[in-house]
């Protein structure tokens, strides 16, 4: 056991995961005497397309003091309610997956039993935020909501290079030191294999007690190093390629992204102040670089550059602390980012990293914790995006009918299974993503239980009927009110346009 007291941290790779790293730790030791440093360079660069993200960022920014409407000017961000799935269940269908519940519990049975027995299929219709999203509106949620049904999340689509940025000012403001270049070696300590520093092409030597690898998906630490080892999803998640394009922005930039499902995969459109995302993410098993390409570009009008190809293989790091080597972001493993979670994910690494951070030094305990908690947090987020494949009625291409056919995680099939025979939402504490976001996909695939909550017959029909006509026509008329996505950010929040 190590019990030196740690706080000479040394972080490799900037980006979001690097700045996003920085700023924590700066903020961790405010007060304290401690030295963070951050190596990167600039000819590297960074992946750079995680643009859409989930509420739990909101936490993160609160965290660090920062400013919601300073920090929305300065990365040209929009709002995102939710998001838009086009074509998945089969060809002219969508579903909508909101950040808020659907309807209410009644006598303590979740809402969607009670669709069940009316045979009600209009779930959407019983979402305040679906409602506003799909009518192009926006407004922020009452810190004290008159009703259940008007609480709800919310999220970001911005920039995640004037994130990054943005967080490098606040880290270097509170003392973060900033190192410009490559690593040319490794240096570990020849008795325990500990690294001690970072050699670079220049010859400075970086020194440091624990070190942050945010190096992207080559992880020159944690794995070029270490060898931690990643395990390979494919055979659950085949998507291994994307291909990015940005366009120009839109009008009317929607509170939401979309995701349509395409014949190899899927296309995401992410819409900030300034430009719209773009993207294809699809199986080099199904479909050739040039073909998805070629697909991207004949949807996207108005391009702004020349697509960019990325290669992935879905899964995790195997483990994301060994020694002291803590691995955040794409260097920690990647799941496509069909549920906007790698910033997410990112996220809550550092979470782990403060709350197992080793003050007194590094304890086997300790990282064993961290790296099962690792593992379990990408399992559950992993069968939440397999669930979006497998239900799928699509069988007009050779992918879909692989997706429909293949195998599912044995969590996941008893997930499913509970859902189909009895509307059973099944949670794994701690579980990514609440009960209602699973049954937005159960839902918009199609999937009914054979049997609901027999309490939600205590109701009478009639007064149940009533009852869902009045939630209805609340949600429909109060989502008619406020003003528009547009009209909100230009009034409260519009990016410098010489930003």
């Amino acid at each position: 056991m190590h019990t030196a007291a740690i706080n000479e941290v040394v972080i490799l790779g900037g980006g979001t995961a690097g700045w996003m790293a920085a700023a924590s730790l700066a903020r961790y030791f405010e007060g304290r005497d401690a030295t963070i440093t951050l190596v990167e360079s600039e000819s590297i660069g960074t992946v750079g397309v995680g643009e859409a993200t989930i509420p739990s960022i909101r936490n993160f920014n609160a965290s660090l003091g920062i400013d919601e409407l300073a920090f929305i000017r300065a990365t040209g961000a929009t709002f995102k309610l939710g998001i838009d799935f086009v074509d998945w269940r089969r060809k002219g269908t969508r579903f909508f997956h909101p950040f808020a519940d659907f309807g209410q519990p009644l006598n303590g049975v979740p809402f969607h039993h009670y669709l069940s027995r009316l045979q009600n299929s209009a779930l959407e219709d019983f979402s305040f935020v679906t409602q506003l999203a799909l009518k192009g509106r926006f407004a922020q949620p009452h810190s004290e909501p008159p009703t259940p049904l008007a609480a709800y999340g919310y999220a970001y689509h911005f920039d995640a290079a004037r994130y990054a940025d943005y967080l490098r000012q606040y880290a270097e403001q509170r003392g973060v030191r900033r190192i410009e270049g490559q690593v040319d070696e490794v240096v570990q300590n020849r008795d325990t294999g500990d690294i001690e520093a970072l050699r670079l092409e220049s010859g400075q030597r970086v020194g440091g007690q624990l070190f942050i690898d945010c190096s992207g998906f080559r992880g020159l630490l944690i794995e070029q190093t270490l060898k931690a080892g990643h395990d390979d999803w494919r055979r659950w998640l085949p998507c291994d390629s994307a291909v990015a394009v940005q366009a120009a922005g839109m009008d009317e930039p929607t509170p939401y992204t979309r995701c349509t499902a395409l014949d190899c995969g899927w296309q995401w459109r992410i819409p900030l102040q300034s430009r719209t995302g773009n993207g294809y993410v699809y199986s080099q098993a199904f479909c050739h670089d040039e073909q998805a390409r070629s697909t991207l570009m004949e949807r996207v009008p108005s391009p702004l550059n020349e697509p960019r190809h990325f290669r992935f293989t879905a899964g995790p790091r195997r483990k994301i602390w060994i020694k002291n080597c803590f691995a955040l972001g794409l260097a920690s493993g990647f799941l496509e980012p069909l549920e906007s979670t790698s910033i997410s994910l990112i996220q809550t690494g550092i979470s782990k990293l403060l709350s197992f951070f080793p003050e007194s030094g590094f304890n086997e305990h300790d990282r064993d914790e961290v790296n099962r908690l690792h593992h379990h947090e990408f399992e559950r987020i992993r069968d939440f995006l397999v669930l979006h494949y497998k239900a799928t009625e699509r069988d007009d291409t050779e992918f879909w009918r692989y997706c429909q056919a293949m195998p599912v995680p044995d969590s996941l099939a008893h997930k499913m299974a509970l859902f189909e025979h009895r509307g059973h939402i099944l949670q794994h504490e701690p579980e990514a993503f609440e009960p209602d976001s699973w049954l937005s996909v159960y839902w918009g695939m199609g999937k009914r239980p054979a049997h609901y909550d027999i309490r939600a017959d205590k109701i009478p029909a009639e007064q149940l009927q009533q009852e869902l006509e009045k939630m209805r026509r609340v949600i429909a008329q109060a989502s008619a009110q406020p003003m528009s996505h547009r009209d909100f950010i230009d009034k409260h929040c519009a990016m410098e346009r010489d930003a």
